[in-house]
């Protein structure tokens, strides 16, 4: 692991994170929060890991903007965003209340007392399912449930989700941390704790390397891999680069099996979701919150 590059991708996180937080208010364009995200971790000598995630509500992840979109910020809003420096990334996420209810406002209180706790008790021989109890236990306390298909994950070089999941319940893991790249999101609902695929997203990831028939799909597909690699990517970013019927293409490596499609995250029973996440960096010598 190259230490300096995941303590600046780090740093950059933790810097936007400051920086747009106080200026998210209710009836923004979420297509103007989400370029002034992006465009600032750019500025700062950073790239983004994967579109700005901006949920609301019932939706608990994977809502990024379109090009055109005219959805405006309210409700219980979850802001994701990551950055990567030479494919080393910072995964961080949080929620605010913009219509000033109790219930939001315990909500991340949830979420956020929850991931105070992995900053207290996180190290390198704790264990997975040990580390799931303490979020859920904190969770309950408050009367309400953590997201049980939802997790925090390991992260390697230019790879996101690099294949352990950071359980936010008790699955009785004994894999311990050891060394290693984590993000641990408590996600936290008033509902049952399950979410499933709502509509489409505007979210893609290249998953297999096929030739495209059409040639404009291969001309978009050349530039995914060199931009993006393995990395998710936003349909707006692509329009931005090619055009209005670059979505078209988009479609086809889609139906081609070249591209895997995000499908927005939302709570089964349609109720409300909050989000608190950092990156940790684990060793036997130390832990390191690098998005603080």
């Amino acid at each position: 692991m190259n230490k300096e590059s995941i303590i600046k991708a780090g740093s950059i996180c933790s810097e936007v994170k400051k920086w747009i937080r106080p200026q998210i208010k209710k009836g923004d364009l979420l297509l103007d929060i989400a370029d002034k995200i992006e465009d600032k971790i750019k500025e700062l000598g950073g790239l983004p890991a994967f579109p700005t995630n901006l949920s609301i509500n019932e939706q608990a992840a994977h809502y990024t903007p379109t090009w055109n979109d005219e959805s405006t910020a309210h409700g219980l809003i979850k802001v994701d965003f990551g950055i990567h420096v030479d494919g080393w990334i910072a995964d961080n996420a949080f929620s605010l209340d913009l219509e000033g209810t109790n219930e939001n406002e315990k909500l991340i209180e949830a979420s956020q007392k929850a991931l105070e706790a992995v900053e207290k008790n996180i190290n390198s021989e704790l264990t997975i399912g040990e580390l799931g109890k303490i979020i859920e236990d904190t969770i309950n306390s408050y009367g309400f449930n953590p997201i049980a298909n939802l997790s925090g994950h390991s992260m390697e070089q230019y790879n996101l989700h690099a294949g352990v999941s950071v359980s936010n319940m008790n699955n009785h893991s004994t894999k311990k941390f050891g060394t290693g790249l984590y993000a641990s999101e408590p996600f936290v609902t008033n509902g049952n704790g399950i979410v499933h695929d709502g509509a489409k997203g505007n979210i893609y990831a290249f998953v297999q390397d096929k030739q495209p028939r059409n040639p404009n799909a291969r001309k978009i597909l050349e530039f995914i891999k060199d931009e993006f690699g393995d990395l998710p990517f936003a349909s707006r970013w692509i329009v931005k680069k090619f055009g209005n019927k670059s979505r078209i293409s988009l479609m086809q490596l889609e139906r081609e099996g070249i591209l895997h499609h995000y499908a927005i995250l939302t709570e089964a029973k349609g109720k409300l979701v909050s989000q608190t996440e950092n990156t940790f960096l684990v060793s036997p010598e130390e832990v390191m919150i690098t998005t603080k």
